[in-house]
């Protein structure tokens, strides 16, 4: 462990001994892509332990239905504008206070 606080001790130094811009040219070669890695693995081991908690507590639910619509929520890719829970039916022109974009 020491070996490791010892060099990682040499590299801060070497970028503190850096001027300014190449400081921020070596900080942002070696930020953004390790924050990116950062957030590629955290998003797939979330999505999955998430996924595994979806199915477990669907499971010991009997109740419960699993991916059940949630009033405010979008349902279906072919009616994008179709809101669970809307008062109007579906089909219906929209009300004139609503604005399309």
């Amino acid at each position: 462990m020491n070996a490791v606080a010892s060099w990682w001790d040499g590299v801060e130094l070497w970028i503190a001994g850096l001027p300014f811009v190449p400081q921020v040219a070596v900080v942002l070669a070696v930020v953004v892509p390790a924050a990116a890695v950062v957030a590629v693995v955290a998003d797939v081991v979330l999505s999955a332990l998430f996924d595994a908690r979806r199915r477990v507590v669907g499971k010991d639910r009997p109740g419960r239905v699993v991916g059940k619509d949630r009033p405010g929520r979008v349902i279906g890719k072919d009616r994008p504008s179709r809101v669970v829970g809307e008062d109007r039916p579906t089909g219906a022109a929209p009300a004139a206070t609503e604005s399309r974009e």
